[in-house]
């Protein structure tokens, strides 16, 4: 019995039947390299730059900060991420298949790993998503305070309890002495009831977004990110003519430490790689394309966080460095209020093509278990009008709004982290794995000097996030506590599942010759 259950929790399907299955894929084929760079950049230039590189630089509330030392740990992640994303570009050209680093650990690792894998982007995507939408208000509520003079107060200053979770506001009135009851609804009086309704908004709205189609969603990203990009370089072009050395010193306040942790808060951003594999069977030309939009992204993507932090951390000193909206916060400091408030709409643009890319990430991994059994199959159904699958894109946004009302945005984005490290070091495991079970298989694009990239793209991620631990308790107890949650659903409904398609499989193959 337990032999029999280790050997199909260790089934694989091969690459060529995972090729064969995305070819009768009912997705619209609509996606060229300009639009996977521009997912990619969508995806990576956005939260790290407007938000998380404030806590890197300054600390949270469980690490310390870098200092203007963050552009070594930008150094440092863009350095553990190259190795991954060669592997990315490998195993992407050689199976362009939806489903990520879910889709490619079925092909070396087998079922169950596969399961947990796409268990963990799910950690990865959603619970991403939310930190974003989080940040997406922050940036709104500012962007409202910009017409006090023009907008109603109840419209530029809505209640607090209406832009945040229930969870922040008892912190809030706990720090400040206040009494919850005048600072929010109770239901029965008992329950205190607070919304992000800013983020629960956004999402909602990107959802039909997505359900219309790739290509016009792409569109829509497109936009958000000429916008971002626009005001990302004018902030470096304009910050240049106001840098101070002397905020350079202390380099590096809290040593090798801050450094570290520096390093794996702005790996936070990097999911963008594993976005453009998500949309493989949506690519015109994927052994093409795919690589090229990989790459492109990481080296366009480091360039612009490395000329940040510099004219960040020269323009503001480590103690004033703002937290919520540094880039903005930073323009107000030298004087350009004006700037800071199109800091604002360039932030707002680029969260939103997060929130969307993320989201489109969501839902075609949740597509690819569907289409594998281990998630029912009426979840997969595609739109007969848009071709996209509507249902797992309209539950894949109620799970973001629903977590939006409860859960803590450090912790999220720190859970976020565990996924992304663990799926980048999967891809190096699995490109290994290919290079000795397929060997000669077709490679549109080969991981230079191999084993030692993939295997460097291993210790990197894995030296970052095992070191982390020792600081992020209450993440590191979560994350844990997920892959268990994940063990027990594929206990309880995927191993089941997968058995009755195959006795399915064995049926129609019966009937088929006796006819």
């Amino acid at each position: 019995m337990i032999k029999e259950i280790v050997t199909n929790a260790l089934k694989k399907k091969s690459p060529d039947e995972l090729i064969a299955v995305s070819k009768k894929s009912e997705l619209k084929k609509t996606l060229n390299v300009f639009d996977l760079i521009v997912l990619g950049i969508g995806a990576v230039v956005g939260t790290g730059i407007f938000t998380i590189i404030g806590t890197a630089i300054q600390g949270g509330p469980e690490s310390v900060g870098a200092g203007p030392a963050i552009i070594i740990s930008m150094v440092l992640a863009a350095v553990a991420c190259v190795f991954s994303a060669l592997c990315y570009s490998e195993i992407a050209s050689m199976i362009p298949v939806a489903g990520s680093a879910y889709t490619y650990t079925y092909a070396t690792m087998g079922e169950f790993m596969a399961w947990m894998v796409g268990w963990i982007l799910m950690l990865e995507y959603a619970i991403g998503n939310i930190t974003v939408a989080c940040a997406w208000t922050g940036y709104f509520v500012q962007f409202l305070k910009g017409f006090k003079h023009i907008l109603p107060a109840f419209v530029t200053n809505f209640p607090m309890w209406l832009r945040n979770d229930y969870r922040y506001m008892l912190s809030y009135c706990d720090k400040f002495g206040l009494d919850p009851h005048s600072q929010m609804p109770f239901l029965f009086d008992k329950i205190p009831f607070a919304m992000n309704l800013p983020a629960m908004v956004i999402v909602f709205l990107l959802t039909i977004l997505l359900i219309k189609g790739v290509k016009e969603s792409t569109r829509f990203a497109s936009v958000m990110v000429g916008v971002n990009m626009f005001m990302i370089i004018s902030f470096i072009v304009v910050g240049a003519f106001y840098i101070k050395p002397e905020n350079w010193t202390p380099f590096a306040p809290n040593g090798f430490e801050g450094v570290f942790m520096g390093a794996f808060l702005i790996f936070f951003a990097y999911i963008g790689f594993d976005a453009i594999s998500t949309t493989a069977e949506e690519t015109k030309n994927p052994q093409r394309d795919l690589p090229i939009a990989i790459l492109g992204t990481l080296i366009i993507c480091t360039i612009l966080y490395i000329c940040v932090a510099l004219v960040l951390t020269g323009n503001v000193s480590l103690g004033q460095i703002d937290i919520q909206a540094p880039i903005a916060h930073a323009m107000r400091v030298i004087g350009k209020d004006w700037f800071a408030g199109l800091i604002s709409v360039g932030a707002l643009c680029a969260l939103t093509s997060v929130l969307l890319i993320y989201q489109l990430g969501t839902t075609r991994i949740l597509y690819a278990m569907s289409r594998d059994r281990f998630l029912p199959k009426s979840l997969r159904l595609i739109h007969r009008k848009y071709r996209t699958p509507h249902i797992l894109t309209w539950i894949s946004g109620a799970v973001v709004i629903g977590c939006a009302l409860f859960m803590d945005l450090n912790i999220s984005a720190e859970l976020c982290n565990f996924g992304t490290f663990t799926s980048f070091i999967i891809i190096c495991i699995a490109v290994l794995i290919l290079r000795k079970t397929e060997p000669d298989r077709v490679r549109p694009f080969k991981v230079p000097f191999s084993p030692l990239f993939p295997t460097l793209g291993i210790i990197t991620c894995g030296g970052l996030m095992v070191y982390s631990m020792k600081f992020l308790t209450t993440s590191s107890l979560y994350f844990p506590l997920w892959l268990l949650i994940g063990f027990a659903i594929y206990a309880g409904y995927g191993y089941r599942q997968k058995r009755l398609e195959e006795k399915n499989k064995v049926k129609k193959f019966r009937e088929k010759v006796k006819v």
